[in-house]
């Protein structure tokens, strides 16, 4: 009678350690897709600076290469 009382005691522990690592897991891939989508977001905010910065340059540039 001691062993099964023991198996099933193990099983149960065994069970609730995977919920507290699958809740783990869970609060971790959230944080980082929250992480991901800041950082896509500076992406896209330093993408439409650098057009706006490569505009006037681009201007300069065409002008000096078609002077001749």
């Amino acid at each position: 009678m001691l062993w099964p009382m023991l198996a099933i005691a193990l099983a149960f522990c065994g069970i609730a350690v995977l919920g507290v690592l699958a809740v783990r897991v869970f609060v971790e891939v959230r944080r980082l897709s929250r992480q991901i989508a800041e950082s896509s977001h500076r992406i896209n905010r330093a993408v439409a600076d650098l057009e706006r910065a490569a505009g006037p340059l681009a201007t300069q540039v065409d002008s000096v290469l078609h002077r001749d």
